[in-house]
């Protein structure tokens, strides 16, 4: 079975609490669950990380690529538009990274336009709330596959 790894940043534990506005009232919870009910129909398997520590996430990363992951959907957070330790760590797997974001990001602050995850991303879903989640489970499959 294909293995997917789903890495939620910083803040994203306050998901349902946090912005409303823009990020509406499901929990991370809540996400993860609709995660594992469309990652059963596609007959592959998605472990969940959340952390606010950025170093913690480099080290998950890194066990993802000792681990032989087949795929990695990432919500970084904040932590897309300057993390470079982050990007590096992103930039060791040779497997098809999708980042997605629950709110447009080209539609919000200016500093929130810019990814430095894009250029090793296989692509980018962000604006459609949790379909940005389930969209890019969908999108690796479909990447592991191609």
């Amino acid at each position: 079975m294909k293995k997917i790894l789903m890495l939620h940043g910083i803040n994203h534990n306050m998901f349902g609490k946090r912005d409303p506005k823009q990020y509406g009232t499901v929990t991370l919870a809540e996400i993860d669950a609709k995660m594992r009910a469309v990652a059963k129909d596609l007959g592959v398997e998605v472990t969940s990380f959340q952390t606010n520590c950025e170093g913690a996430m480099c080290e998950r990363i890194h066990q993802a690529y000792a681990d032989r992951v087949d795929a990695v959907v990432i919500n970084a957070g904040a932590w897309t538009h300057y993390s470079y330790g982050i990007r590096d760590a992103l930039a060791i797997l040779t497997v098809p990274v999708v980042e997605i974001h629950m709110s447009n990001i080209h539609s919000r602050e200016p500093f929130r336009h810019h990814s430095v995850f894009a250029e090793i991303a296989k692509g980018q879903i962000c604006g459609f709330g949790v379909d940005s989640y389930l969209l890019g489970l969908r999108a690796a499959v479909n990447a592991i596959a191609a």
